[in-house]
């Protein structure tokens, strides 16, 4: 059933993306793990506008929709959002704090598409003191997504959100190392949808205690990305659909991959799709980020990606999507 005015809950942030021309794997000594003391000499940087909230808000946009971006960032803000802004993002509900940077995200990749990263929050953690009901108010909003943030902003605008009556999404991904049990538990109980990837589905599952049937009978659907493999998606009412990939022309950096799927099936949530329908619109759009530097810097194009989508999912898919993908670029 498609919901009205998504508020996408997350960080905003720099990413700094370098390459390393190698395998980290064969850097490890197993002997050795509880004593890594590595430097990796990097042959690539790049700075691209990122986080896990303005990914998704942004890939939204592209794709028709007016999400609304909840985060906290730092007075250094002016270009970037400029920058949603033009791509379709409302910005009005991001804190701005006078004190403190905009978060910084590092990631190191190698040539297995294996990543180490870092991610200093500066303002971010402030995002706890805002508050979902007035925003709520304002726009309307009928789904929160809640993605990687600030541990206790995700909590609080989870439990805010329940006592709202506020359908929400819950992502918690890159947070899910900092999350003890309690918080996990607190923020998939009752989701609409939760997303994470197959090695988050497993860190989900041993942090709270939950087997996969009881996480099912806990949350509308859940959504596992599954890399090169594609997606599952499984539902209490029975629900159990997998789907592959849209293949990549060229992998230039993962970075924010996951995010454009999220951005690509709540897009087309919102757009009326069906799930399974608005799955496959995500792993278009998964891929197209894949395809480019930066997890903002994709574009889309019903002339030469819906044949992409016909290809990976069938013609019957692509007819479906079509006229949404149309109407949400607002192309003939």
């Amino acid at each position: 059933m498609p919901v009205g005015t998504t508020a996408v809950a997350g960080s905003i942030a720099t990413d700094h993306l370098m390459h390393f021309p190698g395998r980290f794997a064969d850097q490890l000594v197993a002997e050795r793990l509880d004593r890594i003391s590595l430097s990796f000499l990097v042959d690539d940087l790049v700075v691209h506008r990122g986080g896990v909230g303005a990914n998704i808000a942004f890939g939204m946009g592209v794709l028709g929709q007016r999400p609304v971006l909840v985060g906290a960032v730092g007075n250094d803000f002016d270009d970037f959002r400029a920058w949603l802004e033009r791509h379709g993002v409302e910005t009005g509900a991001v804190l701005v704090v006078d004190s403190a940077n905009t978060p910084r995200f590092t990631c190191t990749t190698d040539d297995d598409q294996c990543q180490l990263a870092s991610f200093y929050p500066g303002a971010m953690t402030e995002a706890k003191n805002i508050a979902l009901a007035p925003i709520v108010e304002r726009f309307g909003t009928e789904l929160v997504l809640i993605g990687a943030s600030d541990p206790d902003a995700m909590v609080a605008q989870t439990e805010e959100a329940r006592a709202l009556g506020v359908a929400f999404a819950a992502d918690p991904s890159q947070q899910l190392p900092r999350l003890d049990g309690d918080q996990c538990r607190a923020l998939v109980d009752g989701a609409r949808y939760l997303f994470t990837n197959e090695y988050e589905w497993e860190l989900l599952t041993r942090k709270t205690g939950w087997d996969a049937d009881e996480i099912t009978r806990r949350v509308g659907l859940r959504i596992t990305t599954l890399s090169d493999k594609g997606v599952r998606i499984v539902g209490a009412d029975g629900t159990d659909i997998e789907l592959g990939v849209v293949p990549a022309r060229a992998i230039k950096d993962p970075t924010g991959v996951g995010d454009g799927f999220r951005a690509g099936f709540l897009a087309g949530v919102d757009g009326g799709l069906s799930v399974e329908r608005a799955a496959q619109l995500g792993t278009l759009v998964a891929t197209l980020v894949l395809e480019t530097d930066g997890a903002q810097e994709w574009t889309i194009s019903p002339t030469s990606d819906l044949p992409r989508l016909r290809d990976a999912h069938g013609a019957a898919a692509a007819t479906d999507i079509e006229p949404v993908l149309r109407a949400a670029l607002g192309r003939p």
